[in-house]
């Protein structure tokens, strides 16, 4: 079988992924395919730093902005996209470039999904709506007492939250179990060559506040207006986005602008940290085959942790490790 390869970056947001991804897919004669929940949406642009018009002009680039907001995004829909993507750009001789801070869809990508069965729509909303009554912290210690492995899960991650609340209302079983059961697979033929930026929290959190300063002078609050204006229900994912509950609460009047920025700031930065940790544990210590050993399909052959934010200066660094792999 002719194993191909596919390049995955990962990392917290504000790491630098996207311009890595721009470089990579540059040097190799790639297509860079988006793995971030929410640059799936179209309605957010700004928000989310969707990659700008010059980028866009030097790579092709793949599935962002390709669902409205009113419809859901799941990383069984997304892998099945992704692999599209994938198929299409080794069809064109090209090197794909899978780039996104969504952990859940890139393993998803490389391991493949437990069969979980869908949840009817009238669950989440129930679920969505008890969230709601409850609030973070008793929904939370509702949902342990039933699935106590999902203790692990932060109060402030509601979509992971309601998520396993939803399974377990419609399956009557713990998301836990459905999670434990032999996934699918990793898809043939393909080779996965992995770089996690792991920026020092400090630098990190700096970046991810003055880009959220940024955004609104970019027109950030302009954005969410215009999507408050829709009139989506809250519970669907691009009204979670990073920035969008606090910016909807300062446009209905619930909060003055400098708090919506101060609390949006820290969602991020909440965010961020829950993302390097997964990364960290998830990806980071993964290791290429032993010398020797046949090029099996599917396999993580070489993660390359990068312990800072992306930069000109680690660039060719970056670019001379994935060259000893990716060639091959």
């Amino acid at each position: 079988m002719i194993v191909k390869p596919v390049v995955i970056i990962g990392g917290p947001t504000a790491s630098g992924k996207s311009a890595l991804a721009v470089d990579v897919a540059l040097a190799f004669g790639g297509t860079v395919v988006n793995a971030d929940s929410m640059q799936l949406y179209r309605e957010l642009d700004v928000l989310t730093a969707r990659p700008g018009a010059e980028d866009l002009e030097r790579a092709p680039h793949r599935l962002y902005g390709v669902l409205p907001g009113s419809e859901r995004g799941s990383a069984a829909r997304w892998r099945a996209m992704a692999l599209d993507e994938i198929a299409a750009a080794h069809g064109a001789g090209r090197v794909p470039v899978v780039v996104g801070g969504t952990g859940l869809y890139l393993r998803a990508l490389m391991e493949g999904l437990s069969a979980v069965p869908t949840v009817p729509e009238e669950v989440r909303r129930a679920a969505h709506a008890r969230l709601e009554a409850l609030g973070g912290e008793a929904f939370r210690a509702e949902l342990v007492a039933r699935d106590p492995a999902m203790a692990r899960l932060n109060p402030g991650d509601t979509t992971r939250l309601t998520r396993a609340w939803e399974v377990l209302e419609a399956t009557g079983r713990p998301l836990s179990e459905w999670q434990a059961e032999r996934a699918e697979g990793p898809p043939p033929g393909l080779s996965f060559h992995v770089v996690i930026l792991e920026p020092p929290r400090a630098a990190l959190y700096e970046r991810c506040d003055r880009r959220f300063v940024l955004m609104l002078e970019q027109g950030a609050l302009e954005e969410v207006r215009r999507l408050d204006a829709l009139g989506l229900d809250p519970g669907l994912p691009v009204m979670k986005a990073l920035g969008v509950p606090e910016l909807r609460a300062h446009l209905h009047g619930a909060m003055p602008l400098d708090e919506a920025v101060a609390k949006g700031q820290q969602s991020t930065r909440n965010y961020a940290k829950r993302q390097g940790t997964w990364f960290r544990h998830q990806l980071a210590g993964r290791q290429p085959p032993s010398p020797g050993s046949s090029l099996a399909a599917g396999a993580v052959h070489g993660c390359h942790a990068v312990p800072a934010l992306y930069t000109e200066n680690v660039r060719d660094a970056i670019l001379r490790a994935l060259d000893k792999t990716v060639r091959t």
